[in-house]
């Protein structure tokens, strides 16, 4: 079961499409900790065939985030069509992938993302329309069903097989579950044994031994890691040295987590064109870079009113002079959360 693009590992490590998450920014900062590959946030392929520059705009990406993926979805396959055709003649990524995974209402009610799931035969028409319209590898990212009496992940997997899909993510919960209940990993080793291209699992990876657990009970090709990876970047590194059976690197002392997140600040500031925006949309990065850290309340509470990158240096500062006074626990008593999967 080949990838059907260049991959330097033989598991490779991606970083799961997230809207407003994984932007350039920070699939270029995942790329440095060790992510094989990353994929854009998802993209409506109605707004791509319409040209709407805010969506356009986040079309771009940098030659060190390759290989990456563009991840459109809608439930119109010419639509879909047309979409692939303009990111495969515009941007040439490396695939492009097809979201039959995202539950959020706003995309399900037009039958968008997870909404998919409830005809497999649109699900093969868009297939068909996205491959059609693209020599590039299509890939696709799917749940577990629609809802419960929906659950067939191995059938809707087959299906997304025979339609041409050429690598296959599971996340395996149902659509109604949203991000309740635990991942039935059980369904990812189902699929992987039923399919004959790659299958990436993916759900429930809060650290890098979850990723290395995930590959082992299930078989996967590769593993998808999301939410895990917020404020924890180099949650990549740590996964990839347990995969190749070297010891985990340690979870980075304060000032050097405070260090990574202001070289994302600045790449995030130099990406946008609205400096002040680019700075309140960045304050959910640093809530993440900031869990658990001791006196993280007070911590956040500043951070969530800042409006510029000076701002985060200062409260950094003022944070390490507390440390250094001994007002706040040094880095050796911290004991950073991992983050939500």
């Amino acid at each position: 079961m080949r990838f059907p693009f260049p991959i330097a590992h033989k598991v490779p490590l991606y970083l799961a499409p997230m809207a407003g998450v994984s932007e350039a920014p920070f699939r270029r900062l995942c790329r440095r900790f060790g992510a094989d590959v990353v994929v854009t946030e998802f993209l409506s392929a109605e707004s791509i065939r319409r040209e709407i520059p805010a969506t356009i705009a986040k079309l771009r990406f940098t030659p060190d985030e390759r290989p990456i993926g563009v991840q459109i979805f809608g439930a119109d396959p010419q639509a879909m069509g047309d979409a692939a055709a303009c990111v495969t003649d515009v941007f040439a990524p490396e695939f492009v992938d097809i979201n039959f995974g995202c539950p959020v209402k706003k995309v399900v009610k037009r039958n968008g993302g997870s909404g998919c799931l409830k005809d497999m035969g649109l699900v093969k028409d868009v297939i068909q329309a996205v491959a059609r319209n693209t020599h590039l590898p299509v890939t696709v990212k799917i749940r577990s069903g629609w809802s419960e009496d929906l659950r067939d992940p191995v059938e809707i997997a087959l299906r997304c097989q025979d339609a041409g899909a050429r690598v296959l993510a599971l996340h395996p919960r149902t659509r109604a579950q949203m991000y309740s209940g635990a991942a039935r990993w059980d369904e990812i080793a189902a699929v992987v044994s039923a399919l004959e291209i790659p299958v990436l699992g993916n759900g429930d990876i809060k650290t890098a031994e979850d990723a290395v657990r995930m590959h082992k009970q299930t078989g996967c090709a590769g593993v998808m890691i999301a939410r895990g990876s917020f404020g924890q970047p180099w949650v990549f590194t740590q996964t990839r040295a347990l995969l190749d059976g070297l010891p985990q690197p340690s979870q980075p002392p304060v000032a050097e987590r405070f260090a990574i997140a202001i070289q994302h600040a600045r790449m995030a500031d130099a990406y946008e064109n609205d400096r002040r925006g680019a700075a309140i949309e960045f304050r959910k990065h640093l809530g993440w870079y900031v869990k658990g850290l001791p006196g993280s309340a007070d911590l956040r509470r500043r951070l969530h009113a800042v409006v510029s990158l000076g701002d985060v240096e200062e409260i950094f500062g003022d944070y390490l002079d507390g440390v250094q006074r001994g007002d706040i626990q040094s880095d050796s008593d911290a004991k950073p959360t991992p983050a939500a999967a």
